[in-house]
């Protein structure tokens, strides 16, 4: 009996049937982000790739909201966190020719540091140095806007104040972008080039990661192609502006532009998943190398601390997950490795309140019915969504009132004592999704009662934060 033809059919039939599952799974996720997009909740870049292969990849939404040119897998995002693994390579890589140790003291290389002696580069790293935050401290809230401020700003203000740790080294962990600026003034120091120009020569180069680049638009603005400007909403509006526009009036990304080493990389969901093999295949780390950059470590209390060289690291008896996320100046952002599945997915979006759906990516990688992560919109006439507008009484706190407005199909939410802007869509008659930043699963509920008065209940992933009464 000749079995060959037997075999090939079979082939044949596994390959279709393999086709039409990587149809089928790409189909899913681009309904997904379709979904998102036409919701306000995405606007950006994805990757999502197993195995070897790309399953997913494009774009939706708007780089640029006055030329209304989109974005694509080669739209360039600032990265904001995602840019911390940059750095903490950058300094294996110069522990890898011998021009510091990991243990060593960073007033060796920043001498007047001296109040914070005792801090290693380790726990820069690992953020178990004690130093204050710098950008949500007070040297956002010190600097005076006259300029633009720079790395060697952070590290001038701190040896000015001569701040204490806010613990001591070593004893806990607690993440702190400072540390990744006073990192990547190490590295220029000990390089003697800007850290744009070491990791162009030492990763992004050698990677061919030929669209990855530390930018500061607003220090040093230049013409890029197929750039995307981080928005948010302007107020009571759903027209988008960058941050520091006057409509919206933060202007503290402006003048923290210049800051880079915890933020500030740029680069395209394509570099990144060159990035992340070059990781994983040991193409850029040796396996030792790669073992110290993703090693969970302990705190002096016995604590662990699950954060590599600016890696979120996961590990199980037989594999790792790697990672970050980040959220500056408009822009959200992922990267995530799984190698239990040899999964590589990356989310890029240029919007404050855009989502990255992981949960909802790996049920549809696997096969699974959807968890409803992201609840889509129904149809809701206006006039329904305008009865429940008004203000809610708070039972527990009279004095403060939920302040329930009408705009464009979605119902705003903010009270009287704080504009909070938080805009809520109709997943059913009663019932609305918040639109939130990361896609935070807020709710809003509202009951009609007997006595004629409406009654408003917030949840948060199925859990009740508060409620009103509408009169």
């Amino acid at each position: 009996m000749n079995i060959q033809p037997i075999l090939t059919t079979a082939f044949l039939f596994a390959g279709v049937l393999s086709f039409g599952q990587k149809n089928q799974t790409e189909k899913r996720l681009d309904s997904l982000f379709t979904s998102l997009a036409a919701q306000n909740q995405f606007s950006g870049s994805v990757l999502i790739a197993e195995k070897g292969k790309i399953i997913y990849k494009g774009g939706k939404g708007y780089r640029n909201e006055l030329s209304k040119e989109l974005n694509n897998s080669k739209t360039i995002f600032e990265l904001a966190s995602c840019s911390k693994q940059f750095t903490g390579v950058g300094i294996a890589l110069l522990h890898r020719d011998k021009k510091l140790e990991y243990t060593d003291d960073i007033t060796k290389y920043l001498p007047e540091l001296s109040s914070f002696k005792g801090v290693t580069i380790y726990d820069l790293l690992h953020h178990t140095s004690g130093i204050p935050e710098f950008i949500l401290g007070h040297f956002t809230q010190d600097w005076k806007n006259e300029r633009i401020a720079t790395p060697q700003d952070v590290v001038a203000y701190f040896a000015e104040q001569k701040d204490t740790l806010e613990f001591p080294s070593h004893s806990k962990q607690r993440y702190t972008n400072t540390n990744y600026v006073l990192l990547a003034v190490i590295i220029e120091r000990v390089s003697g080039k800007k850290l744009d120009a070491y990791l162009a020569e030492k990763i992004f180069r050698p990677l061919k990661m030929d669209h990855t680049f530390i930018y500061c638009r607003r220090e040093a603005p230049r013409k890029l192609k197929n750039y995307a400007f981080g928005y948010e909403w302007i107020k009571n509006s759903f027209e988008k502006a960058t941050p520091d526009d006057e409509r919206i009036g933060k202007k503290e990304y402006y003048y923290m532009d210049g800051v880079y080493g915890a933020a500030k990389v740029h680069s395209t969901v394509e570099d990144l998943y060159k990035w992340i093999n070059a990781i994983k295949n040991n193409q850029l780390l040796t396996a030792q190398e790669f073992e110290e950059v993703m090693a969970i470590t302990k705190t002096s209390e016995g604590k662990d601390v699950k954060y590599g060289f600016g890696f979120d690291v996961r590990k199980g008896s037989s594999s790792i997950s790697y990672g970050h996320t980040g959220s500056w100046d408009g822009y959200i952002t992922l990267i995530h490795y799984n190698s239990k599945q040899d999964r590589t997915v990356i989310v890029l979006n240029n919007f404050h309140n855009g989502a990255c759906p992981y949960q909802t990516i790996c049920e549809i990688m696997d096969n699974k019915p959807s968890s409803n992560e992201f609840v889509k919109k129904a149809d809701q006439k206006e006039e329904v969504m305008k009865l429940y507008t008004g203000e809610y009484a708070d039972p527990e706190n009279p004095d403060e009132k939920h302040i329930i407005t009408y705009l464009d199909g979605h119902l705003v939410y903010n009270t009287n004592k704080a504009d909070w802007d938080m805009r809520f869509f109709p997943s059913s008659a009663t019932v609305f999704q918040a639109i939130r930043q990361g896609g935070t699963n807020g709710v809003m509920e509202f009951k009609p009662r007997e006595d004629g008065s409406m009654k408003l209940e917030m949840s948060m992933y199925g859990n009740v934060i508060g409620s009103g009464v509408r009169k």
